[in-house]
């Protein structure tokens, strides 16, 4: 397989992978960085060079343990080009290497309860993932939006489980296209989208994103609302928020509200205690659930390093909760797959605020038009093996009235 790829570009490989193991950075951010560094890879270049890396970054235990050298980046690029990985006996080497996984994440491994099913869920998690796009119900409807890309030759198909979800077929060219210029696509993972849809936003309502990010949430529940209402979004990030505000006029949304805050006891928000009707708070996380796109968390993060992340969660779901009002709701979710980030903090927050209680998330859901499998679970599970989604998980709770 070596020969596939230009010298040159394996050269380029080699360097990109050395900087991506030092795992002090993200690793898209770093592939952005030494491509803008090297000029003179085109735009195949540039794709090529991210599907070695990042299939490296998916696979590194199988990679590493097939390398006469497994720190040297060269030769791990050299390993996986001439497909050696996939002839390792990885059952001799324990099942982190036949996983693909660290052993400690190997250990809180979710919702398998077989070891067969925890290495299709590893596989699952090792592949990478497609690309969804979101349709804005402000711009068009699902099925009109498919066939206009459909006429210039993209290809989609409806999402099994949001009805606002398309997933892309390839990979065309598609962020100068019409539809994403004007607002009515959203780039958005269909897990992603049901995180939304759980949230029930209503027209007229105040709705609260209290960790929007980007802003992607804000503007599936701005639009659900139909412009009628308001939806503040805040986060620590201004940077994050940045486009928020053109993206929401691009898409005809005039009822979006950006806001940076200093941090979850910022004293601007005390404005909105007890106010409103909805808060959803996708919580800053491991990230461990999005994998498939960023394989690199695998390595970047420790079993120690979790234990910060979960006291921040419980800070920031406390806070939030002092916003909603008596009968309003509270969705915590997290694009992570590790129970003491989900289960465990929802268990801590339910044990210290009694008058919030667990609203079962499929029955909203499916009222909605997201037919989920059946699960005895109240809270919300999503995976790839399971919903071909990236790793999610959400509790819906509802303050007493």
């Amino acid at each position: 397989m070596s020969d596939a790829l230009p010298q040159a570009l394996v050269d380029h490989a080699g360097s990109l992978l050395a900087e991506l193991m030092q795992f002090e950075h993200p690793a898209d951010q770093v592939v952005q960085y030494y491509t803008k560094r090297h000029r003179r890879l085109g735009a195949r270049d540039r794709a090529q060079l991210a599907d070695v890396v990042f299939g490296v970054l998916r696979h590194l235990r199988r990679v590493q343990a097939a390398a006469t050298d497994a720190g040297d980046a060269d030769v791990l690029i050299a390993v996986w080009l001439s497909g050696a990985w996939q002839r390792v006996d990885a059952a001799g080497f324990g099942a982190g290497v036949a996983a693909d996984m660290p052993d400690w994440l190997l250990a809180r491994w979710p919702w398998a309860d077989t070891p067969a099913e925890a290495q299709a869920m590893a596989e699952a998690f090792n592949q990478p993932a497609p690309l969804d796009l979101r349709v804005n119900v402000l711009r068009g409807k699902r099925d009109a939006v498919r066939a206009a890309l459909a006429a210039d030759g993209i290809e989609t198909t409806p999402g099994r489980w949001s009805p606002l979800a398309l997933r892309v077929v390839g990979k065309p060219a598609l962020q100068r296209h019409p539809l994403m210029a004007d607002g009515s696509l959203e780039v958005q993972d269909e897990g992603s989208q049901l995180l939304g849809m759980l949230v029930g936003a209503r027209r007229g309502e105040l709705v609260v994103d209290f960790c929007a990010g980007a802003g992607g949430k804000s503007l599936q529940l701005g639009a659900t609302m139909r412009n009628a209402g308001r939806v503040h979004a805040f986060d620590v990030s201004a940077g994050r928020l940045s486009e928020l505000a053109l993206r929401a006029k691009r898409g005809g949304l005039s009822n979006i509200f950006p806001m940076a805050i200093a941090d979850e006891h910022d004293p601007r928000l005390q404005r909105l205690a007890g106010k409103a009707d909805r808060v959803l708070v996708d919580a800053p996380c491991s990230g461990l659930g999005t994998v498939r796109r960023a394989p690199d968390l695998k390595w970047r993060y420790r079993a120690e390093d979790i234990a910060p992340r979960v006291a921040a969660q419980q800070s920031i779901l406390a806070a939030a909760a002092a916003l909603v009002k008596p009968g309003g709701v509270l969705v915590y979710a997290t694009c992570s797959v590790l129970a003491a980030e989900n289960e465990a903090v929802v268990a801590d927050f339910l044990a210290t605020h009694p008058s919030f209680s667990l609203d079962p998330a499929l029955p909203l859901l499916a009222r909605q038009g997201a037919a989920l499998p059946p699960d005895a679970r109240d809270t919300l599970h999503l995976d790839p093996l399971h919903h071909a989604t990236d790793g999610f998980f959400a509790a819906r709770m509802v303050r007493q009235a």
